[in-house]
């Protein structure tokens, strides 16, 4: 149970109250699940602008508990998110609010910009004013953009390839720099490998707004024929099939190390900066024969050029944070696509097929 210690206990300090930015969104809903089940008071702000309300009963549904408050906003709203800390007594912040598709920020960059540093700047002026300095920040191994084949670890140097990498990157200097500023500070930020997969309830999962910018919700659409065959961007990579390779993260395996990380937060000041992954690469078509598999179905593809800001190989070396708190992934690649084509097949059109 999350809470502050008794007067005089020498138990590490933990948040109680935890405000969830983009909280109705993939990676984010999932985190409401694992805080709420491990006794967090959860907060949540969200603008839906790729997500929905309907996430939060099946979000109830699985946690057995409600989310303490839901506000629709967009976190660039200093005056509306201030009102949200001025109702709650919010012990630290985890900010997933963010806009994260690789190849569509280089279509969109002022647009990314704006969401991800913009954002994050609005919400750490409003923490600031309220005295809340604890933060929990999802980063992206993608800001090690081309560094050639991993395991990558964090003294990689940073090689954004796109706009989306290069904010996360932006964020991440950001925060350092306000630690140092103000040492009263607590940040990490966790460098995540690919989120994919779904709770293995089948009731939370990728519903992304319009054509999927992720490869493993188009692929769940393809297999359940709403989509007639996958586009692979590139054969001709330089790695061993000629398709991309990347680090396939399950993603409550992801969040578990968010909790862990929540759990961590009063450790010590000071922002601190961890990778999370499999450590192993698994090409794009790699990835379509084991869920081919999973789900019993041939998947079509074809072929096409590659894709503005992609890379040819991506995977973390994870073992920092294994060594300091014990967190390492349980769940396999099968385990992954198993539970995504679960919540596709229970969830054919996504949260819209919600009651």
């Amino acid at each position: 149970m999350a809470g502050r210690p008794a007067e005089g206990s020498e138990a590490p300090w933990t948040p109680s109250t935890v405000l969830v930015t983009g909280g109705a969104g993939f990676v984010g809903s999932h985190a409401c699940v694992e805080l709420l089940d491990h006794g967090y008071e959860v907060i949540v702000v969200d603008d839906y602008s790729n997500s929905t309300p309907q996430v939060f009963a099946r979000i109830e549904r699985i946690a057995g508990r409600f989310v303490g408050a839901v506000y629709e906003l967009d976190i660039r709203d200093r005056h509306a998110l201030s009102a949200v800390f001025d109702r709650h007594s919010v012990d630290a912040v985890v900010h997933f609010a963010a806009h994260k598709a690789g190849g569509r920020s280089t279509r969109m960059p002022i647009e990314y910009y704006d969401a991800n540093v913009g954002g994050t700047t609005a919400l750490l002026g409003v923490m600031h004013e309220h005295g809340v300095h604890r933060l929990m920040y999802p980063s992206s191994c993608a800001v090690y953009g081309d560094a050639g084949p991993g395991p990558l670890d964090e003294s990689t140097p940073a090689r954004p390839a796109n706009p989306y990498a290069a904010s996360k990157w932006i964020c991440e200097q950001i925060l350092a720099d306000v630690c140092r500023r103000h040492p009263e500070y607590s940040v990490l930020s966790l460098r995540c490998s690919t989120p994919a997969g779904a709770h293995p309830s089948g009731q939370l999962g990728q519903d992304p707004h319009a054509t999927p910018g992720y490869l493993m919700p188009y692929l769940a659409q393809v297999a359940d024929r709403r989509r007639e065959r996958l586009e692979v961007f590139g054969n001709d990579w330089p790695t061993r099939d000629g398709t991309a390779i990347r680090d396939y993260l399950h993603v409550m395996d992801v969040v578990e190390a968010h909790r862990l990380a929540l759990d961590r937060l009063g450790d010590e000041p000071g922002m601190r900066v961890y990778n999370l992954g499999t450590g192993e690469g698994v090409s794009v078509l790699d990835l379509v024969a084991t869920f081919s598999r999973e789900c019993g179905r041939p998947i079509p593809y074809e072929i096409g050029p590659r894709r503005p800001g992609d890379v040819a190989e991506r995977v973390a070396d994870s073992s920092a944070v294994r060594r300091a708190w014990g967190w390492r992934p349980t769940r396999s690649l099968a385990e992954l696509c198993r539970d995504a084509w679960r919540f596709q097949r229970l969830n054919p059109h996504g949260y819209a097929d919600s009651p």
